[in-house]
């Protein structure tokens, strides 16, 4: 006969989260008293710097049993979405890395954010992204894709999975089957994919493909509807069997562990009752993992879960087959990596911002200089006017409002004179305004824009800068669809990153220092073509 403790196991099928620097003793007792696969860390709700990470990682695996660590997960995609911290090196991420193109400097750069996670505790990486980035208008991917070839973002995927797992880390290819072509972002709200499933077999799945023969040991199923797969646009693929199982396991023939993306995405049900439903239907749909979020009704959650196991609502051989697939990686993190455990001091060691360097200088792209206006050339009492919106959180997969704008800094190394002009994500016409009348008496304008292509304000910034006819420079340094956006700018340039070591990349191109090695990513339209 069945017992409660049977229905309970359940509950290893649950990544937990919970706010707090230090871990609250209701979650060591929830620990430690129930199953659970492990914890999902959160930059804003955990992480402070590495010495308190690791302590925090430490308290959690004490709660573990001997043979069987908890799984510990953290965003770390590098560029927009670095929940490690500020003390991470800045790498400047995933179309960055497509931008040169290199497998090798992709594993290297995998390796190091593994090293890094290693470092503090963190087992499981939620990256890299396999999406491709053929919709510009799509808010939840840009820069966050390596671009928009399949062939080439699955090599590069291929290589980061196997640069996490020499250091011990297992990747996470997401968000399956693919979000690329969706308009909306699903933390938001329900969102269908518009992708027919024969092309989505051929493009869309390609470096999925790539990530399962490289071996990442788990796969991150997105909300996103896909009604060529499912019949139906209000279903997410998280809850799908078609999705999860059919194509992931049965065609695809992965075997590792398939989590859900967020349960608070406002793509699923958000009240309790709709909660439940729906994490008992990824689990019936073969999910392994349900992932939650610090702030989550979880003690709800979980006795909805308990009973649906005693009901038979989600199958005893189903949990089993899950758990053991659970267990397997759970056994497999506690591998010692070849190199040897990581000590804290590698998290942005000196060795891997060298790296992040070589990846920002290599990346730096030139779309176009019509009038030969670069390498900048500019007299003692010159002076260059550098605007730069103020970096924010464009989606909650985004930490980039943790960053300090930092355009001027790195083109004042090259040259003295040099006015800095802040605006905000999308200015308004009194700010455009005042922005003009700083840079009237300016010799030359560098503009940076960060999604301008999104944001009509940015984008009329630079065709009243562009007026005033002063010799000027854009430079998207974020989405590269930027230009396309402002397609009269004559010299244009593409960054993929507002991180620091990119910033001076670019200012050492500008000024003739260093070239423009980097390739776009994605396909462009005229302005790319002139």
């Amino acid at each position: 006969m069945e017992d409660a403790g049977d229905h309970a196991a359940v509950l290893g099928q649950l990544m937990l989260a919970f706010e707090g620097r230090t871990l609250p003793e209701p979650m060591s007792r929830r620990l430690r008293d129930r199953p659970a696969a492990g914890v999902t860390l959160f930059r804003h709700a955990n992480v402070t710097d590495p010495g308190q990470l690791r302590e925090l990682t430490d308290a959690i695996q004490r709660l573990a049993p001997a043979d069987l660590p908890f799984l510990i997960a953290i965003d770390q995609e590098g560029g927009q979405l670095a929940g490690l911290g500020a003390a991470s090196t800045p790498f400047a991420g995933s179309m960055a890395l497509g931008a040169v193109g290199d497998e090798d400097l992709t594993r290297r750069v995998g390796s190091a954010i593994g090293r890094e996670l290693r470092a503090a505790g963190v087992n499981v990486n939620y990256a890299p992204v396999c999406d491709l980035a053929t919709n510009p208008a799509n808010p939840a991917l840009g820069v966050r894709a390596f671009g928009d070839d399949p062939d080439g973002a699955a090599r590069l995927v291929a290589a980061f999975v196997q640069g996490l797992a020499e250091s011990g880390v297992a990747a996470t290819l997401k968000h399956f089957p693919g979000i690329g072509e969706i308009s909306a972002d699903t933390h938001h709200g329900s969102v269908a994919a518009d992708v027919d499933a024969e092309q989505l077999r051929a493009r869309e799945l390609v470096p999925f493909r790539a990530g399962i023969a490289a071996g990442a040991p788990m796969v991150m199923c997105g909300h996103a509807a896909v009604p060529s797969l499912t019949g139906r646009s209000d279903l997410p693929a998280t809850l799908a069997a078609p999705i999860v199982t059919a194509l992931l396991r049965d065609e695809l023939g992965f075997t590792g562990v398939a989590i859900s993306d967020a349960l608070n995405m406002r793509a699923l049900a958000q009240d309790s009752a709709g909660r439940a439903i729906d994490a008992i239907a990824g689990l019936r749909a073969g999910l392994d993992l349900l992932l939650l979020t610090a702030g989550d009704q979880a003690a709800e959650l979980e006795e909805a879960l308990v009973l649906a196991a005693s009901r038979g609502l989600v199958p005893a051989d189903g949990v089993a087959a899950s758990l053991h697939r659970v267990a397997t990686l759970r056994r497999s993190i506690a591998v010692v990596p070849a190199g040897g455990e990581p000590e804290t001091s590698e998290i942005g060691s000196a060795a891997h911002r060298v790296l992040a360097d070589e990846l920002a200088r290599r990346s730096v792209t030139l779309v176009r200089d019509d009038g030969n206006l670069l390498p900048l050339r500019l007299g003692p009492g010159d002076e260059v006017f550098a605007v730069m919106p103020q970096p924010a959180d464009l989606t909650p997969a985004d930490t980039s409002s943790t960053i300090e704008p930092g355009l001027a800094d790195a083109i004042r190394r090259h040259h003295p004179r040099v006015t800095p002009h802040i605006v905000t994500q999308n200015p308004a016409a009194a700010e455009i305004a005042g922005a003009r009348a700083a840079a009237d008496s300016a010799d030359v304008i560098v503009i940076g824009t960060i999604s301008a292509s999104l944001q009509p304000g940015q984008v009329a910034l630079v065709e009243s800068l562009l007026a005033l006819g002063r010799p000027t420079v854009t430079v998207a340094l974020r989405t590269p669809w930027d230009g396309e956006a402002y397609p009269t700018a004559g010299t244009h340039a593409c960054t993929y990153s507002v991180l620091e070591p990119s910033l001076l990349a670019l200012a050492d191109a500008l000024f003739g220092l260093a070239p423009f090695p980097g390739r776009l990513p994605v396909r462009l339209g005229a302005m790319a073509a002139s």
